[in-house]
């Protein structure tokens, strides 16, 4: 089977496509899949950029959909040409968090889905939502899950709240999206009025583009009346935090997903304090989050944004692409 292996030190030129043994036939409560597509998350670009230290070899990519191909004995959820997903953490099925590191995600601490067939435990799989194409399917195991847990099991975001997010990427456009269905009010940032434009049409209420506009937790102050938003989605961590902050009213839920920033800087304690609000650390999240936000999806009918598609063989274009900002919402594979 074909595959992309990365190798250490890591870098877009240190991909290679490579043909692979085929991986077989199932084991008891386990599943082949058809691979047939993947999305691109920061955390997968960092890690073929060597900036994350992986496996020297490791077949990259955390996302994967796909079709069945056979079932191993004691599979009763799946059958053969059932359109399925994978989960981020294939071992944290439910409940609170018990896992705080990479070491059992695809792409990272074991292999990804950039290769044409798994054979792997059924419970690192979901049904897809209904009527989803694959590529469709591919944005759900980073991006919608994290959204979903920022928002709804973590936020508990309710009609009448208000939501900031910030940027255009994956889990913000699903945050935006997932929002406006709750009924919420929502707040967006970027720093292109191109940008701003269409995420008005996706139905944004109030927009700011933080280029122009540096000191946009202000901004965010009063077209709130002074109060500030309900729930943060903070993908940008050190660089973003303080405006937030500013942002949030007293008593908001902050949930940090991202350090697109950087890993470490000032934060305004003294002020988060006197807002009493929760600043709540998420990676993605639960296979029980995964199957919550499954249906969701159907209920809503959200279809997620898909900015641009590349073949396997032109992963490093997808992840330039990434690398440069310019996509608004994702960026897939479809092989």
């Amino acid at each position: 089977m074909r595959a992309i292996r990365f190798r250490q030190p890591g870098g877009l030129d240190r991909l290679e496509m490579v043909d692979l043994p085929d991986p077989g036939q199932p084991g008891p409560g386990e599943v082949r899949v058809r691979v047939h597509a993947s999305s691109l998350n920061y955390h997968d670009l960092n890690v073929v950029l060597g900036q994350m230290r992986s496996a020297d070899g490791r077949i990259p990519m955390s996302d994967g959909a796909g079709v069945v191909e056979a079932v191993g004995a004691g599979v009763t959820e799946f059958a053969v040409g059932h359109a399925v997903v994978s989960t981020f953490f294939p071992g944290w099925l439910d409940g609170r968090p018990t896992i705080g590191d990479f070491s059992t995600v695809p792409g990272d601490g074991v292999d990804g889905f950039a290769c044409e067939v798994v054979v792997r435990p059924a419970a690192a799989f979901t049904h897809v939502p209904r009527g989803y194409s694959h590529a469709q399917a591919g944005t759900i195991t980073t991006a919608g899950v994290t959204a979903w847990r920022a928002l709804v099991v973590e936020g508990r975001v309710k009609p009448g709240d208000s939501v900031l997010v910030l940027g255009t990427g994956g889990v913000s456009i699903f945050a935006l999206q997932l929002a406006k269905a709750m009924g919420a009010t929502v707040i967006a940032t970027s720093s292109s009025d191109e940008k701003l434009a269409r995420l008005k049409e996706l139905g944004a209420d109030e927009v700011i583009n933080y280029r122009n506009d540096p000191e946009w937790g202000k901004t965010v102050l009063k077209l709130t009346g002074g109060r500030g938003v309900d729930h943060v989605v903070e993908v940008g961590g050190p660089g973003t935090l303080g405006q937030s902050i500013r942002a949030a009213r007293v008593g908001a839920n902050i949930i940090l997903i991202g350090v697109l920033t950087g890993i470490g800087g000032d934060v305004p304690t003294a002020l988060m304090m006197r807002k009493q609000q929760r600043l709540i650390g998420i990676l993605v999240g639960s296979r029980r989050d995964q199957l919550d936000l499954v249906r969701a999806l159907e209920v809503t009918k959200i279809r997620p944004v898909i900015d641009a598609s590349f073949p396997l063989d032109r992963m490093a274009d997808a992840f330039r692409l990434q690398q440069a900002g310019g996509h608004f919402g994702k960026i897939v594979l479809e092989f």
